[in-house]
């Protein structure tokens, strides 16, 4: 029996999706509405779902799980359904046409018409409070929306327009909120770390922020996500390399390494360059794990680019990293000025081969690990291990440590673990001091 107070959130896409989800779940619920987040069996009188729209297998799934919810509303199991996100926000009327059951779209910025569209009244002085979706222990700080780059494959600024940092003081305000709740660790978000505060103060300031937010009390670990390499912020190393409870960590994703396909890709940087920014990044922050995206099969990458950006990967070693397929989406640059001309299959041989390629680095940046203790944070508890992360590691994303349960430890807590083994993407561990709990 569906229950007209009951909201079910689904959230599809990136972690920068899920605090707005986690924004709307807070006003619902100062609303008197009760909200669950993404689950198996939604009972609820209210459907939203939060869509992805960047890449086509992203925007396949959004509108599958849309299609699955308009079912249920013909069947009358559910009495609204709302859509909201970078799908709607994308393509608006398109959706409003093909999908009469939804009752309401929402883009990507004026989701918080739903309150006031339920008849509620939405709640300003709520404006930097989230229902965290996350363990308790962390949480995503989103510094920015936009993007001001102009990649050629890139979607992101259609659906998200131009890049708008957030003040400073206002980030601040919300990590002392999210500390009070018994937040951590902050994982920064934005499409674009490297251009945070030129729109507002005229210059780069994501170092500066880093401070801040370093500054405020009970944060332990505070992790950067999607720099960009041109015009990188410098600034930003010594503050990774000097602050402890800043992680000696950098997410930095580099699409290619041929001079060829970043010229294609407009990416504005060259190889030499990009080899130049991680030399210097790894000097001025010694040990620094270095996360990175690498995009294959874009319009008129060659098997000899494609050898190249083997050769790189080789070269750099990186402790982290992901490959995509790329996607040929509407109105971008490369769907205006290319063909789609490499065939999905090769696109994907492309990928297996380079995570194929990466797999023994991983093992061997691992296997460095052995008989080293960590400060780890433990994230929840499975059958046979405790499962946590090191400053090295960001959720959802790298590889975990999994702790024997010889000792009994708490979740959202710290521990010094030694590491005994490992795997291609994993390690293993005992908690070398069960008594010392360091939150």
């Amino acid at each position: 029996m569906k229950k007209s107070n009951l909201v079910d959130i689904i959230t599809m896409g990136c972690s920068k999706n899920l605090v707005d989800t986690e924004h709307v779940m807070r006003q619902l619920e100062s609303n008197g509405y009760r909200v669950k987040h993404d689950s198996n069996n939604p009972e609820g009188g209210i459907v939203i779902i939060n869509t992805c729209g960047f890449i086509g297998d992203a925007k396949e799934e959004s509108i599958n799980t849309i299609l699955q919810f308009a079912e249920l509303k013909q069947a009358k199991k559910i009495d609204k359904l709302i859509v909201m996100g970078c799908l709607s926000q994308r393509y608006l009327e398109e959706l409003k046409l093909e999908l009469p059951e939804v009752d309401h779209f929402y883009g990507k910025f004026d989701f918080k018409s739903i309150i006031n569209d339920l008849g509620k009244a939405y709640r300003p002085d709520l404006e930097l409070e989230r229902t965290l979706t996350t363990p308790p222990h962390y949480a995503y700080v989103k510094i920015s929306e936009g993007c001001d780059r102009t990649c050629s494959y890139c979607a992101i600024p259609i659906i998200t327009g131009k890049h708008q940092s957030r003040p400073i003081e206002e980030i601040v305000d919300e990590g002392k909120w999210l500390v009070s709740q018994g937040v951590k660790e902050f994982q920064l978000i934005a499409q674009d770390l490297s251009y945070y505060g030129y729109d507002l103060y005229k210059k780069s300031k994501l170092a500066e922020l880093t401070q801040r937010l370093s500054d405020i009390k009970g944060v332990e670990w505070i992790r950067l996500h999607y720099a960009y390499p041109a015009h990188f912020p410098f600034d930003i190393l010594p503050v990774i390399h000097e602050r402890d409870n800043v992680c000696n960590y950098l997410d930095i994703a580099l699409q290619h390494s041929s001079d060829h396909m970043l010229k294609l890709m407009r990416r504005n940087v060259t190889t030499a360059e990009t080899k130049d920014l991680l030399a210097r990044i790894r000097s001025e922050v010694p040990g620094i794990h270095l996360r990175t995206t690498l995009l294959v099969g874009h319009p008129e990458e060659t098997e000899e680019d494609v050898e190249q950006l083997k050769e790189f990967v080789r070269e750099q070693q990186f402790e982290r990293l992901g490959v995509f397929a790329y996607s040929h989406e509407e109105s971008t640059y490369a769907h205006k000025h290319y063909k789609d001309n490499i065939p999905d299959e090769v696109k994907q041989q492309r990928v297996d081969d380079i995570m194929e390629l990466q797999r023994p680095i991983s093992a061997k940046h691992n296997e460095k690990k052995v008989g080293q203790t960590f400060k780890v944070i433990i994230d929840r508890e499975e059958n046979e291990y405790y499962v946590g992360r090191t400053e090295f590691d960001s959720p959802e994303v790298d590889p975990e440590v999994l702790i024997s349960k010889k000792h009994k430890v708490k979740t959202g807590h710290f521990y010094p673990v030694k590491i005994t083994t490992f795997d291609d993407y994993d390690l293993f561990g005992e908690i070398s001091n069960p008594q010392q709990d360091e939150q």
